[in-house]
């Protein structure tokens, strides 16, 4: 989730386990300790696209960091305020940590919560950014910071924070299951045959989602909203894997393979080849569209590979908002 998310569940929990104890401490460690496993983008500025791209929501999204840095930040703090007992302290720590990766586990890109086993776990139940999760949470995160330390009143503005975000998730999480059925009799009304399906909710909303489906050669792309009422529609994306040649066999291209789990196309254009991420859909409600939110270049010089991601225009984000506010209200 976005760090304002993971800001404001780190103060919940944080608020949730010592806030009785060490008031306003508490708000303000967990939302340090909401932010502490996101530091692992840092890694964009000492290592290459690839490697960045796999160092992003592992080891600092995992229950072993947790259970490791819970314990090391647990004692430390326990050394500074005795108001809470080391294993307190260290249990304060590890709830704030793991929630952390337990709600991106949630989005598209998920998380590898059980580091160092090669397992990404990512529902694609809710969209990185969603307001409908975001800001009754922190409606009352606020009313519960104006109440008195240890009072009925803050604990219960705090939790019900806590249950409405999860009852939001639940929710989602019913809705995907909807959609899903959804996309599969379309395609099974339309004789389409298919290898795999994906669904995901499109940026900033619960409405309109979003399909992946693979065939032999290519893959369909096919969006839908609650208030759609004509049948939903499939725009083919060529594979066109052959066009990488040898650049296939390179070890940064298959690892990037790997990391679109088999989920890309590629494409040639006259600055060089991209191979493009399906997973995160495409910066354009338009079918026709062929920019894809990521898409990566590929390029070798010698023996050299090397890759990098095409960078983002605001321009096109703002647009796609704008065409997605008039897409969820139906075709």
């Amino acid at each position: 989730m976005d760090s304002v998310t993971q800001i404001v569940l780190g103060v919940a929990v944080g608020e949730a386990v010592l806030g009785k104890k060490i008031g306003n401490k508490a708000i303000v460690l967990g939302a340090i300790a909401g932010t502490i496993p996101d530091l692992d983008v840092a890694a964009n500025y000492f290592t290459d696209t690839v490697s960045a791209l796999e160092i992003h929501r592992g080891f600092t999204h995992s229950i072993l960091f947790a259970l490791v840095f819970g314990l090391i930040f647990g004692w430390l703090l326990s050394l500074w305020d005795k108001r809470a007992t080391l294993k307190q302290w260290s249990w304060f720590w590890f709830l704030c940590f793991v929630t952390h990766p337990l709600l991106d586990a949630h989005t598209t890109w998920g998380t590898q919560l059980f580091w160092p086993f090669d397992l990404r776990l990512a529902y694609k139940n809710i969209f990185v950014i969603d307001p409908l999760y975001t800001l009754p949470f922190l409606v009352f995160l606020i009313l519960a910071m104006f109440q008195k330390r240890g009072s009925v009143k803050r604990r219960k503005f705090n939790n019900l924070g806590l249950i409405i975000s999860s009852g939001y998730m639940l929710v989602t999480i019913i809705l995907k299951g909807i959609t899903f059925y959804k996309f599969e009799t379309a395609l099974k009304e339309q004789n389409i045959s298919y290898l795999a399906l994906q669904t995901k909710p499109s940026p900033m909303n619960a409405i309109l989602w979003t399909a992946n489906v693979e065939t032999e050669n290519a893959f369909l792309i096919g969006d839908y909203s609650f208030f759609d009422t004509k049948p939903i529609q499939f725009s083919p994306h060529p594979k066109n894997h052959e066009i990488l040649g040898d650049l296939r066999n390179e070890d940064k291209v298959q690892r990037l393979i790997k990391i679109t789990q088999g989920w890309y196309t590629v494409s040639e254009r006259a600055d060089g080849i991209y191979l493009n991420d399906l997973r995160f859909g495409m910066m354009s409600v338009d079918p026709n569209a062929d920019k894809f939110a990521f898409s990566f270049l590929i390029e070798k010089t010698g023996n050299e590979v090397t890759v990098t991601e095409e960078p983002k225009d605001t321009r096109d984000a703002e647009k796609l908002l704008s065409d997605l506010w008039e897409r969820i209200k139906g075709n």
